[in-house]
């Protein structure tokens, strides 16, 4: 009788070890690693070399140009925002993992496009968090169609792929990953192997059968999503049902996708009768004041496939303690620290002195570096309290030489602030538009210096 192995797995990079230790070599996380028992008799461990392939097919060898390409017909989501940020709709035969911080709205959601898509596919919601008779209540509470929308409660791995293969639905979620378990497999749910085990057996169920796999995650309380780094591996689509505690509004995000673009976002609106989604979102954003305070300013940021208008607000005061505060909100703070350098090097104004607060409107995370520019003249802005223009729109990235270098989509952007209304853009000069658009003056910059005398 084979006798049964004990190892040490890491909880965030699912790297294991024969022997305990307080740091994982591999990723340098303290404290992850996590007691395994591996015991050869258990019926997943006898199968686990009968399974051919990751989707439990035999493999077959052969030459990539004889692989027939045919065109996958997506399944709507009924929701155009949710469709946008999956490419188009959900692929048959893919897997994909939600996450989100507890009450953004991850179950609302699902069970909003379920219980719509259920009228024309045959879908199958798994609930291993909540009753059966909880869902029903959130779905009256919702007023969403309840007649053909299938429902169980249920957290055994085994048994839901029965109910699947009973009803078999062409789309199937399961709520949540992390209190599933294999009966098989000795570790408590939410556990590393149980939630890698887990996984991998309903993957490879959607990849046989052709279903929409949809995972519900947990995050940590960094962000990040609960579990070993390896689930992220073998989904196809990983998003980010991201919330703010002082807004009602949520943002999808794509944070990995195989059937479309990366970082693509979509807007909902939190409302009592569930997400809605927000056609037109640089109109939120952009509620501003009636009187324009200073430090102020209005940039394009490029999120997945479209422009978005978000305000960006700079606060800069005299400091009272000896080491200056540089604190942000929705942006990088060393990206701040690198422009607040740049701008006492070349634009010769000195905020050593000072703290500087920078802040996005709307609870909108900025990554990329085309608001450069714009915290730039926001930060001098306020410096020297003078509002700038209402009807002014700002974009650029920074280098440290000072230069002011193009953003890609340049054309684009400037046509989005010209449909909400702004008549006044400064860009960098590579991005000045051969043909400028009717109605609003478009100003070149090649450095900051040249930047700051439009103040």
């Amino acid at each position: 009788m084979a006798k049964k192995k004990t190892a040490f797995v890491c909880t965030d990079c699912g790297a294991d070890f024969p022997k305990w230790q307080g740091q994982c070599p591999a990723c340098g996380a303290w404290n992850s690693l996590q007691e395994f028992v591996h015991d050869p008799a258990t019926p997943s461990s006898k199968g686990a070399g009968n399974r051919g392939g990751f989707s439990g097919q035999l493999c077959e060898v052969q030459s990539l140009n004889d692989i027939v390409l045919e065109e996958m017909p997506r399944i709507s989501a009924g929701m155009g925002e949710l469709d946008r940020v999956l490419g188009g709709g959900f692929v048959p035969g893919s897997a994909i993992l939600i996450g989100g911080h507890p009450g953004a709205g991850k179950s609302t959601l699902l069970l909003q496009t379920l219980c719509k898509l259920a009228d024309r596919e045959t879908c199958l919601y798994v609930t291993g968090e909540e009753s059966p008779a909880q869902v029903a209540l959130r779905a009256d509470r919702l007023k969403l169609p309840k007649e053909k929308l299938r429902l169980a409660a249920e957290t055994d791995v085994e048994q839901i792929l029965e109910l699947a293969r009973k009803e078999q639905p062409r789309i199937l979620v399961v709520d949540s990953i992390q209190v599933m378990f294999l009966a098989a497999l000795q570790s408590a749910p939410g556990s590393v192997a149980q939630v890698r085990e887990c996984a991998a057996a309903l993957t490879r169920y959607a990849k046989q059968t052709g279903t929409v796999l949809l995972l519900v995650g947990h995050v940590t309380k960094d962000g990040t999503l609960a579990g070993p780094k390896v689930l992220e591996h073998m989904i196809d689509c990983s998003l980010m049902l991201e919330d703010s505690t002082d807004s009602r509004f949520r943002t999808l995000r794509g944070l990995k996708n195989r059937f479309g673009a990366v970082n693509e976002l979509g807007v909902f609106a939190m409302t009592g009768e569930g997400l809605k989604e927000v056609k037109n979102p640089s109109a939120i954003f952009l509620n501003r004041a009636d009187e324009i305070a200073s430090g102020s300013l209005v940039t394009v940021v490029w999120e997945g496939t479209r422009p978005l208008l978000v305000e960006l607000q700079a606060l800069v005061d005299a400091s009272h303690f000896g080491n200056p505060r540089r604190i942000c909100v929705g942006l990088e703070g060393n990206r701040l620290a690198m422009l607040l350098a740049v701008l006492h090097r070349h634009g010769g104004i000195q905020v050593g002195d000072q703290d500087v607060f920078m802040n996005v409107v709307g609870g909108v995370k900025v990554t990329e570096t085309a608001a450069d520019l714009a915290q730039v003249l926001a930060i001098v802005s306020s410096f020297r309290d003078r509002a700038l223009e209402r009807e002014l729109v700002v974009f650029g990235e920074v280098g440290l030489s000072g230069e002011i270098r193009p953003v890609p989509q340049g054309q684009e952007r400037l046509h989005e602030a010209v449909k909400h209304g702004f008549k006044k853009a400064i860009v960098p000069k590579a991005n000045l538009p051969r043909k400028l658009p009717s109605g609003v003056e478009v100003i070149g910059v090649s450095n900051v210096a040249e930047a700051l005398e439009y103040l």
